[in-house]
């Protein structure tokens, strides 16, 4: 009685009043009232269309959450179609008092390329209506494809296979090592860098890093040493060139384009991750994404069941 005499007589108070009045009403709105839509971006890491669920690694909600990788529900499974590992996404998330769902959601295809994005996309343009031929032989990989086998030499001078990593996920990413841009070739090595370290006891046992130059003229094995070391390489982490002709059927495996003009490489991105099986799971395009999210889909495909 003490207690609620005490409480009554503050709450005569009009301003108290007042206050209390309103954190009720926001309470009432956040925890039990109308739905909450936050606006996301974030990077698809698994679809199941048969539970209607799709695993985002999710960029940061101001004011609601901080980045992170977490399975999401959509209201029809149709939202799904198209969605695979690595696509970049955005959507509503609604958040309800005892339920939360995604809908809206758009892709994001990447458009750019180094220096001349118009310059390489008409070059490859020209190499296409000359050779269609040579074209249709270089389409790239489909998602769910195996990945045929390919021997090329690393920064140590020792043959390196594709299928010698069977059994393992094998993350693969392409570079050149006289690229002066920070925002290419130099975060593509930078994401691989802090994929050593998160995934230190991984490496080796579950995880393989695989560099491809797409400028085998200069980057010669003793180049790839040097920059190797730039990047504090573990043994398991490759940095891979070979005759132009063999690192070119790489590239193409992957789409990966690269044009010289006066003396600088037009180029595209992509970075490839290959399940255990040895099947290609995602073939990210461009540097629109984080180190983070790069890492949670590793993580997704290294504990995939078999």
């Amino acid at each position: 009685m003490i207690r609620t005499t005490r409480w009554a007589f503050r709450m005569r108070n009009p301003w108290r009043q007042f206050a209390y009045i309103a954190l009720l009403a926001l309470l009432s709105t956040t925890a039990w009232g109308s739905d909450q839509a936050y606006s996301v971006e974030g990077m698809v890491l698994k679809v199941d269309v048969a539970r209607k669920t799709v695993v985002v690694s999710c960029q940061a909600i101001p004011g609601y959450m901080e980045a992170m990788a977490m399975p999401l529900e959509v209201r029809d499974a149709k939202d799904l179609v198209g969605l695979t590992p690595g696509t970049n996404i955005s959507f509503k998330l609604i958040v309800q008092k005892d339920s939360s769902y995604i809908e809206a959601i758009q892709l994001h295809a990447y458009q750019g390329l180094e220096v001349d994005p118009l310059t390489a996309r008409r070059l490859k343009l020209l190499n296409q209506v000359a050779d269609p031929s040579a074209t249709a032989a270089r389409k790239p990989l489909a998602i769910g494809q195996r990945v045929p086998n390919f021997m090329l030499l690393d920064q140590n001078r020792h043959s390196v296979k594709l299928t010698q990593f069977a059994g393992k996920v094998v993350a693969l990413d392409f570079v050149y090592t006289r690229c002066a841009l920070p925002d290419f070739c130099f975060r593509t090595s930078n994401n691989f860098a802090r994929l050593q370290k998160r995934f230190k006891e991984n490496l080796g046992r579950d995880l393989v890093l695989l560099t491809v130059t797409f400028d085998p003229a200069h980057d010669q094995p003793d180049v790839l040493l040097k920059y190797s070391a730039t990047w504090k390489a573990s043994s398991s982490w490759h940095f891979l060139t070979g005759t132009p002709a063999d690192v070119q059927s790489v590239c193409a495996l992957f789409g990966l384009d690269a044009f010289q003009d006066e003396g600088l490489l037009n180029h595209s991105l992509h970075t490839a991750v290959i399940d255990r099986k040895g099947k290609l799971v995602a073939n990210l395009e461009g540097n629109q994404f984080t180190a983070e999210q790069l890492g949670d889909l590793v993580r997704t495909v290294i504990d995939a069941r078999p």
